[in-house]
């Protein structure tokens, strides 16, 4: 192509994306729909909840609310490495959404004036992406991997060495020029959270030096989380509104907090200035959380196992079909609190519905056909 044609395509090409990029609307032209107003104010929700949830957690020991027995584990743990100037052994967290893992391995982080970089297991998809992550720490950075179960196997026996030898082991090349190439760690801490320890396997489960299970609240810790998150986000609420929030957040400070947002916002738009137990009874029965702290799909879990399979025993697959939800959905969020308020049993043949169960839903206990049952 000669220079002059060169010159002639490229004005052509100018040409076509100037009339594509600065067409001109006609006179009179309908302007283009404008994005629904719900869909903005949702979205802006959203972000403010995720905003407060950061600013709402608390970035010390001394500020943390409840798990007493695991907050002087880690204390004397944190106290010992600082004196010794050692980073902190790896630290496992376990126990059911929304109690407070992540809060905890970001307070081990600000008590040990340590980064930390924060990822998930699903999110490493391959060793490669953990190896930049690993290099990028500095002596007695933090790790934090949430929902470390879901790690792929390749990925986790990658992490052993990593763990233990604070090295790294990755091959060069292919075939008979394969090389191998050991890379040395800067000493890290790994904090890794889990809502299904026993998806852990044996061999990452022994490499964790400090181990601790996040149990559910009581009324009087969620109550006084529910008083200081008010208190942070300039709220008014009386001590019997609170409890009620407390009372109705399932054990969970996650539940708790966003219970309280929900009950701002009914106040707010009734324009009243503090929230006192009526407000809060009321913003919560409209939330369709009764006085037990379950919500719509709790009692629909307990009133399938109770009207279409007499109570139970169900399997959970069964079980998750009938209501077209994941069976991790139901193992995870909603059978762990239905088992420790006492409505639900796991036996060896199902999941079975108790008398607590049938009384909170206002029906007939098959007394005879229970028994039978054992």
């Amino acid at each position: 192509m000669t220079r002059q044609a060169r010159q002639k395509a490229r004005k052509a090409r100018s040409n076509a994306t100037s009339e594509y990029t600065y067409i001109d609307e006609p006179a009179g032209a309908p302007s283009p729909p404008a994005f629904p107003q719900a869909l903005l104010q949702a979205q802006k929700e959203n972000e403010e909840d995720i905003v407060l949830n950061i600013s709402l957690r608390p970035k010390r020991l001394t500020e943390f609310v409840g798990q007493k027995d695991i907050l002087e584990g880690l204390n004397v743990c944190i106290t010992a490495a600082k004196q010794r100037k050692e980073h902190l052994e790896h630290v496992l967290l376990s126990g059911p959404p929304g109690l407070g893992k992540t809060s905890l391995a970001h307070i081990i982080a600000h008590e040990m004036h340590s980064k930390i970089t924060a990822t998930s297991g699903p999110a490493i998809e391959k060793a490669g992406d953990l190896i930049g992550i690993l290099t990028n720490l500095e002596r007695g950075d933090i790790l934090f991997i949430d929902e470390i179960h879901r790690l792929s196997r390749t990925v986790e026996e990658f992490l052993y060495p990593a763990m233990e030898n604070f090295e790294i082991d990755f091959v060069i090349d292919k075939g008979p020029y394969a090389k191998t190439i050991k890379f040395r760690l800067k000493p890290f801490t790994l904090v890794g959270a889990t809502t299904r320890v026993g998806l852990l396997t044996s061999p990452l489960r022994s490499r964790f030096g400090i181990f601790y299970h996040l149990d559910f609240y009581k009324i009087e810790e969620l109550q006084e989380i529910v008083e200081r998150s008010a208190k942070i986000m300039n709220i008014g609420v009386e001590p019997e509104a609170a409890q009620e929030i407390a009372r109705r957040a399932r054990g969970t400070p996650r539940i708790a907090n966003r219970l309280l947002r929900r009950v701002r916002d009914y106040a707010q738009v009734a324009r009243i200035d503090s929230i006192t137990l009526a407000v809060a009874s009321k913003a919560l029965d409209d939330l369709g959380i009764d006085k037990a702290g379950l919500d719509e799909i709790d009692r629909k879990v307990l009133k399938t196992i109770i009207e279409f399979y007499r109570g139970g025993p169900v399997g959970i697959e069964s079980l998750a079909a009938t209501l077209n939800e994941e069976v991790d959905t139901i193992a995870e969020t909603i059978e762990p609190y239905l088992l420790k308020a006492g409505y639900l049993k796991r036996t060896s043949r199902g999941r079975l519905a108790t008398k607590i169960a049938f009384e909170h839903l206002g029906i007939a206990y098959n007394n005879e056909k229970q028994e039978e049952l054992f």
